[in-house]
């Protein structure tokens, strides 16, 4: 390969996406990653793609709407070149109504979508009478249109053989000092989406605190939903996958021991998802994981140019809407990196962490 016109350091969601989208305009890509494709919280289990409350709007809302709505083709187009599934599927999902005044609530949320969702999506209170509804309280769920799901795992395998597909390389396995030797001023623009090591190398070199890693735990049951939507009940999220799983998460834990162990807290999560879900119970456990999720301070994700850096470019903080935020993220920051065009909003920007 010759010389890229992009280098991506760190094989996730957000350096994947970005990846893809730049090989996607003919650049020449080279993603370099320390470990494994997916081998942070990209490489989780749970999947959800779904959208804020339609209230109290900002950038960072309408930005992650603009990227819940582009999410089926783009992840389309990731499908068709890499010829390997995703498991994208835009279902829906259900979220059980504890009482009257969330009922009210609700109801005034929806009559915000249909202006906000700009009538592409719709966030409806209904009756708890879908086969799947979660236990209700009050009898009544939100039920909306644009949540989605999405499995991690399949998602960036996919995305790593579109890229290859498209004349990108590759490398896994560098140690973080052969990662600089590999990066030369004739390799073009360097993108660091490198996520908890990210975060906590870029606090050093700015002297303040950006961000830290909150630990999250889930889990995969064995049992097949079809095509029914995810659940949101008893703060816990249930997402039917396609290959007949069903994953359900997560803690977010600031204080921990070791991070990639699982514990009670997880055997609490799915406590939880029983008493939503009573049909839960008995599905046997597949799988279990738990990680890092890489959030910025200001809680938004992280995008721009490396403070004091030309050249140089961040794509962080994904925390748990990563994978939902990441075809606009890609969109945007592989237009800031190949065309000099910046579409990014002030709240993502490095210097809103300050």
């Amino acid at each position: 390969m010759a010389r890229p016109d992009l280098t991506v350091v760190g094989a996730g969601i957000f350096g994947l996406s970005i990846a893809w989208a730049a090989a996607r305009r003919g650049a020449r890509v080279l993603v370099v990653e320390r470990g494994r494709i997916g081998a942070g919280a990209s490489g989780g289990l749970v999947g959800a793609l779904s959208p804020h409350a339609p209230e109290q709007w900002n950038d960072k809302k309408q930005f992650q709407l603009d990227s819940l709505l582009m999410a089926e083709g783009w992840w389309k187009a990731v499908e068709t070149a890499s010829g390997r599934f995703t498991g994208y599927g835009r279902l829906g999902r259900l979220q059980p109504l504890a009482d009257a005044a969330a009922v009210e609530a609700a109801r005034a949320r929806a009559i915000e979508a249909e202006t906000l969702w700009q009538g592409l999506a719709t966030w409806e209170v209904t009756r708890a009478r879908h086969r799947w509804a979660p236990v209700s309280a009050s009898g009544w769920m939100v039920s909306d249109t644009l949540s989605a799901r999405l499995h991690p795992r399949r998602a960036v395998e996919s995305l790593a053989e579109a890229i290859r597909g498209h004349w990108g390389r590759i490398e896994q396995g560098v140690e973080s000092a052969g990662i600089v030797e590999m990066l030369g001023e004739e390799d073009g623009p360097v993108v660091w989406a490198t996520g908890v090591d990210g975060l906590a190398t870029l606090s050093a070199d700015l002297g303040r605190p950006m961000g830290s890693g909150v630990k999250g735990q889930a889990l995969s049951l064995r049992m097949d939903m079809g095509d029914a939507p995810q659940i949101f009940a008893e703060g816990v999220h249930v997402i039917p996958h396609a290959d007949g799983t069903v994953a359900i998460g997560s803690t977010s834990e600031r204080d921990w021991e070791d991070p990639a162990a699982t514990d009670g807290q997880l055997d609490d999560v799915l406590a939880r998802a029983i008493t939503a879900c009573p049909w839960l119970r008995g599905a046997p456990v597949i799988d279990r994981w738990a990680g890092l999720r890489p959030r910025a301070r200001s809680r938004a994700p992280m995008l721009g140019e490396w403070p004091g850096r030309p050249g140089q470019f961040i794509a962080n903080g994904g925390f748990k809407i990563g994978f939902g935020m990441a075809p606009k993220v890609a969109e945007v920051m592989a237009d800031l990196v190949l065309e000099g065009r910046d579409a990014i909003p002030a709240a993502f920007r490095p210097e809103a962490n300050f």
